[in-house]
C-alpha cells in the first residue's frame, strides 16, 4: 500500500503547485537548521527524508513543506538523543512567553 508521500498515479492528489514564493522569516530558519545540522553531520538528507515519509498520512496532509523538515528534524534530534522531548517543549515554552 502507498504511503502519504507517494503521488504516483493518485486520482485524489491533483495536481502539484509549482508556484514560486518567497519563503517566510521561520521557513528561511528551518532550512538554516538543517543546513548546519547537515554540514555537521548531524542530519543527512536521507535521514531528513525517512523522517518525512515516516509520518502518519493525517499529518502529512495536513502540515507543509517545511512544517514537515521541523517536524522530522526535531524526530532525529530525539531519536539520535541530541535533545529530549522535554528541552524542545521547555525552549518553545520560553520562546512564546
Amino acid at each position: 500500500m502507498p504511503r502519504a508521500h507517494d503521488r504516483g498515479g493518485r486520482p485524489d492528489a491533483g495536481p502539484i503547485d509549482r508556484t514560486e514564493r518567497e519563503l517566510s522569516p521561520w521557513e528561511k530558519r528551518v532550512d538554516a537548521l538543517r543546513g548546519a545540522l547537515g554540514s555537521r553531520g548531524l542530519v543527512r538528507a536521507d535521514e531528513l527524508r525517512r523522517a518525512i515519509e515516516g509520518l502518519d498520512p493525517e499529518t502529512y496532509e495536513r502540515i507543509g513543506y517545511y512544517e514537515k523538515w521541523i517536524t522530522a528534524i526535531e524526530a532525529l534530534m530525539i531519536e539520535k538523543g541530541i535533545l529530549t522531548r522535554e528541552e524542545i517543549d521547555q525552549k518553545v515554552r520560553q520562546d512564546d512567553a
